[in-house]
């Protein structure tokens, strides 16, 4: 799993609180598409249900309900947000838990942008709006495409305007990062020219965040059995695609391609390097959950240092400012005492 994280994917991490109303006023009106998911939830998590009011993360000032975590989805997703059913118990609640934790972060981050007199243009929002018309094909298009879904086109400009604003407060905390040092540079080459430079990975992940701890029990006998299946002889990206709960590498059958050190959460990075090429790691356990890695193949460095070194520079800047990123967001969660009840 990567360690790093870039701005932009920030932003998204937290997108899900975008323009999301206080925790008092989120009510589900009875008779609302949302009302009548939240019943039909409920049926699987009974805090879910759309007459209680269950507050899953809190901080000061703030108190996030289901029912804000809901209408959230719901203004982001529309009717996609249907697909809710399809979930189970366990991984409903993991869906809500990491929502009312981006609603938090995304709130003390506006705060925290507003207290720093952060200002997006008018002139900067138009632009990134363009650019989510010409993703989608055209502005008509991307209406429709909104239209379809039942998203507000003015909610949507909203939260885009908010994602800017947190992404130039973010981009400011970056920029304070330390410089990568002539040193750290020659370090990280001797490191990488004597052993091995990038790693590639397929890889299957069980979450563990925000559960309890019988289904942290439960997910690894799950990953036990994933991992007899795949020394078994079965295809391990088929079993990536079909049980692997990381989004960010799952339709590609588990892959991460060529990585460097410093770039994935440390016991990922030493399965990584270490497990022979070609074998399946034992479990791996980290802050994400249960992994199991099958080792793709490794590269050393060929190139002479001043061939490599904007390249290594600019790695290890990003990794730099990913960190302070983390950081950031972290201080403002640990000052506004957050807290993460769960259901």
């Amino acid at each position: 799993m990567p360690k790093t994280i870039s701005l932009m994917v920030l932003s998204a991490l937290v997108a899900a609180g975008a323009c999301a109303p206080k925790a008092e006023k989120a009510v589900l009106e009875e008779g609302s598409p949302a009302y009548a998911l939240a019943q039909e939830l409920a049926a699987k998590v009974p805090a879910l249900a759309p007459d209680k009011t269950t507050v899953i993360a809190e901080a000061e000032g703030l108190s996030v309900t289901a029912a804000e975590v809901l209408l959230a989805m719901r203004r982001n997703r529309g009717s996609f947000t249907d697909k809710l059913k399809e979930a189970d118990a366990a991984r409903l609640r993991e869906i809500f838990e990491r929502g009312a934790t981006q609603i938090v972060e995304r709130k003390l981050l506006l705060a925290a942008a507003k207290a720093a007199k952060t200002v997006v243009a008018p002139s900067e929002l138009d632009q990134a709006m363009q650019s989510e018309y010409a993703r989608a094909g055209g502005e008509e298009a991307f209406l429709k495409a909104l239209k379809d879904a039942g998203v507000s086109a003015d909610y949507v400009r909203a939260s885009v305007g908010e994602t800017l604003l947190i992404n130039k407060l973010l981009k400011g905390v970056a920029e304070k990062a330390p410089r990568v040092g002539e040193e750290e540079l020659r370090e990280a080459y001797a490191a990488e020219s004597q052993g091995d430079k990038t790693a590639s990975v397929r890889h299957i992940l069980l979450l563990t965040q925000g559960k309890t701890e019988a289904e942290k029990a439960e997910a690894r006998t799950k990953i036990e059995g994933l991992l007899a299946r795949a020394r078994a002889g079965e295809d391990f990206a088929e079993l990536a695609r079909l049980y692997s709960e990381d989004p960010g590498s799952k339709a590609n059958g588990g892959l991460y391609e060529d990585f460097g050190r410093g770039q994935m959460v440390k016991p990922f990075e030493d399965a990584a390097f270490s497990v022979p090429v070609g074998e399946i790691s034992g479990i791996v356990e980290t802050a994400y959950g249960y992994h199991i890695l099958k080792i793709v193949g490794r590269k050393k460095e060929t190139r002479t240092f001043e061939e490599v070194r904007a390249e290594l520079e600019a790695r290890l800047a990003q990794a730099k400012q990913g960190t302070a990123v983390e950081d950031y967001v972290k201080a403002l969660k640990d000052k506004a005492k957050f807290r993460l009840i769960g259901l």
